[in-house]
């Protein structure tokens, strides 16, 4: 061989060693995302495609899959040899995940920067006993949505500020016979009549549980917010169709003109107000945080945000939380505020929010982010949920007056 094809060989042979070198050197990651509500699947793609153009050693691959999957793929995922590297998960998961080791203690992680500049309220949303399991995302609460146009026809010049002033104007509206159905709501048998309870119960100063762990909610305020339910249903201020529908049906009611008030996420202000394809009320939609009740609360809330954590099965975890402070940091959230509102304090001191298009939402968004309301946090929630909702929805069909259904409910638990 001569010299020439020598070096030749050996200059290839060392392209292809450093070639190898770099495969192994990028980090592939695996995200789980929800395919629903929130950021879009698009939104959350073109977010992965600007963090790998600055990190290109980086590779995120991602899987997209409905809510009602997300809970059971992230639980089944644990241990495995492909398994996920970042996961979006419920509010309502935390307590579960950290019993069974499913999510990795991230405490340590949390720089004062990210824990002084999110808005408290939001942290909620990643903690169990004290300990962080990821970063606050997709930060939400259910709000008080309203049609101008059909408030103006019954003479309501007002915005109801408290549940009661809620009632009293759909009774106006359907007494004057603009509507049959004023109010809507999503009261399937589903955890989106809990998120609805949720607020109610805030409102009406309940608590789920004592201070020892029992039941409370079947008493109080818990009964209290059941109660009102159940009595909107009976003098026909609430669409009856209320106990089959979830989120999306109450946005289509609402977005067809069917109903002058409705309890959603805040994801129904854009699809609404701007959306002429989605919506036949564009121009005529209002948001306002949800409201109180006297001598009770000011407001209420649900606290419906989700976080993005590290499975303990990643082996992939520094990578992996680059990739989540990224897409939790302020100037991402700050460039899709259409689909969210952000999470960070700041972000409500900028004009362009505030005063934009998404100025209401927003204002909205900062009172509910001040005290947003827990769902319990217990590692059985699955089945503390669904206790509650076969139970209220014998209530809201007349099946069971509230209270029984509430001790009905509560002795299930009591007896897991």
């Amino acid at each position: 061989m001569s010299r020439t094809a020598w070096l030749a060989c050996t200059c290839l042979v060392g392209l292809a060693v450093a070639g190898a070198q770099h495969a192994r050197a990028n980090t592939v990651l695996h995200g789980l995302f929800m395919a629903q509500a929130g950021y879009s699947e698009a939104d959350v793609r073109k977010m992965t495609d600007a963090y790998t153009k600055l990190h290109p050693d980086v590779t995120v691959d991602l899987e997209f899959v409905p809510y009602e999957s997300l809970h059971d793929k992230i639980v089944l995922s644990k241990g495995s040899s492909h398994g996920y590297d970042v996961v979006l998960f419920d509010v309502i998961w935390p307590a579960e995940f950290a019993k069974k080791h499913i999510l990795m203690d991230v405490t340590s992680r949390v720089s004062p920067a990210i824990n002084d500049g999110l808005e408290p309220g939001s942290w909620t949303t990643v903690t169990y006993q004290d300990k962080r399991y990821g970063l606050p995302w997709l930060v939400d609460s259910k709000f008080l949505f309203y049609n101008k146009a059909i408030m103006a026809k019954a003479g309501i010049t007002e915005v109801p500020t408290t549940w009661p002033d809620v009632i009293k104007d759909a009774k106006i509206i359907k007494d004057k016979g603009i509507l049959q159905y004023p109010l809507v709501w999503s009261w399937s048998q589903a955890e989106a009549m809990i998120c609805d309870y949720t607020v109610l119960m805030s409102a009406y100063n309940g608590s789920f549980l004592t201070a020892d762990g029992a039941p409370a909610f079947q008493t109080g305020g818990g009964l209290d917010a059941l109660n009102f339910m159940v009595a909107t249903m009976k003098d026909g201020t609430t669409n009856p169709h209320s106990t089959e529908y979830l989120e999306e049906d109450v946005r289509r009611v609402f977005s067809a003109g069917q109903a002058a008030f409705a309890l959603n996420w805040s994801y129904m202000w854009s699809l609404a107000q701007y959306n002429a394809k989605e919506s036949k009320v564009t121009g005529q939609v209002g948001v306002e945080v949800s409201p109180g009740v006297p001598g009770r609360s000011k407001i209420s809330s649900v606290n419906g945000a989700m976080g993005l954590g590290i499975p303990t099965s990643s082996t992939n975890a520094d990578a992996a939380w680059d990739y989540i402070t990224y897409l939790t940091s302020q100037p991402v959230e700050d460039a899709y505020t259409a689909d969210a509102i952000p999470s960070w304090k700041a972000s409500f001191q900028d004009p362009k929010l505030m005063d934009g298009d998404e100025g209401p939402m927003a204002r909205a968004m900062e009172q509910a982010e001040g005290q947003l309301f827990p769902r319990p946090f217990v590692p059985n929630y699955q089945q503390f949920s669904a206790a509650l909702q076969q139970n209220i929805q014998q209530a809201l069909l007349g099946k069971v007056t509230p209270k029984a259904a509430l001790q009905a409910a509560a002795d299930s638990i009591n007896g897991d």
